[in-house]
């Protein structure tokens, strides 16, 4: 587990470091809803490329009121999701806390907000005060922690009592029964969870083409073959695990009791 974080890490660190154009600001694999009836999520023009990845971010908050509040964001990446929740759902402030200082420095130079900042700091030991937000979100990022428990031990702590914390990620189709224990595991209490696997997939398919062209236009060519899958292009390992159900991809609310 311990290798696997470090890997995870060294990663991430290297992107942030070798692709620091501010036009890329998510790295999640995006959300499309199933039903083509729905009315389409409102977005400004400027997000509109980075549709995918804002609506998986408004199916994971969706229907927690975020207005005034102070947020939370683990596992920041470039600095997108915190910044379209500044800018988009009216909270008091939003933090972004991302491991990579790397990411953390992009963030601060790329991303605005009304009351957005960026802080450098490890999922696993905040370092902020007990109960000091109303709403953590996690976005795809949990998969890459040493151990789940210990950072929802950490975000039922920096939780305000009432408060709530919403994650998404993926997972092994074994794995699902064991995350929904460690989810819990703090004292959190579930209120939603569902299995987007589907919805997630259908958004790769939409997007595969684009993000093709990104991998060779932004990723240094000797780097190519290692992030094909890590961006879930069709045919890598992540792409077909979903197809095939041996990977899931699930959200979940929880709230802290008051």
């Amino acid at each position: 587990m311990r290798l696997r974080q470090l890997a995870w890490r060294a990663c991430y660190e290297l992107l942030a470091a070798r692709v620091r154009r501010p036009e890329w600001a998510f790295m999640n694999y995006g959300y499309a809803p199933l039903d083509p009836a729905l009315p389409p999520l409102a977005l400004d023009p400027a997000d509109e490329v980075d549709r995918l990845s804002v609506q998986l971010y408004a199916h994971t908050l969706e229907g927690v009121d975020v207005a005034g509040t102070d947020v939370l964001e683990v596992g920041s990446g470039r600095g997108g999701g915190a910044s379209w929740v500044a800018r988009s759902l009216g909270p008091r402030t939003t933090t972004g806390l991302d491991f990579s200082a790397a990411a953390v420095g992009l963030s601060r130079r790329d991303r605005r907000g009304p009351g957005l900042r960026f802080v450098r700091g490890d999922a696993q030991a905040m370092p902020f005060r007990d109960a000091s937000f109303d709403v953590v979100v996690n976005v795809e990022s949990s998969h890459c922690y040493g151990s789940v428990e210990e950072f929802v031990a950490e975000v039922h702590r920096v939780l305000r009592p009432g408060g709530t914390f919403v994650w998404a990620d993926l997972r092994g189709a074994d794995d699902v029964a064991a995350t929904r224990a460690q989810l819990a595991s703090s004292g959190l209490v579930p209120v939603r969870e569902r299995d987007i696997t589907a919805e997630v997939l259908h958004a790769l398919r939409l997007d595969d083409a684009r993000r093709a062209g990104l991998v060779r236009a932004w990723i240094p060519r000797p780097f190519h073959r290692v992030f094909r899958p890590f961006a879930g292009l069709e045919g890598t390992r992540n792409h077909e695990g979903f197809a095939a159900g041996t990977l899931r991809y699930l959200s979940a609310r929880l709230v802290r009791p008051a």
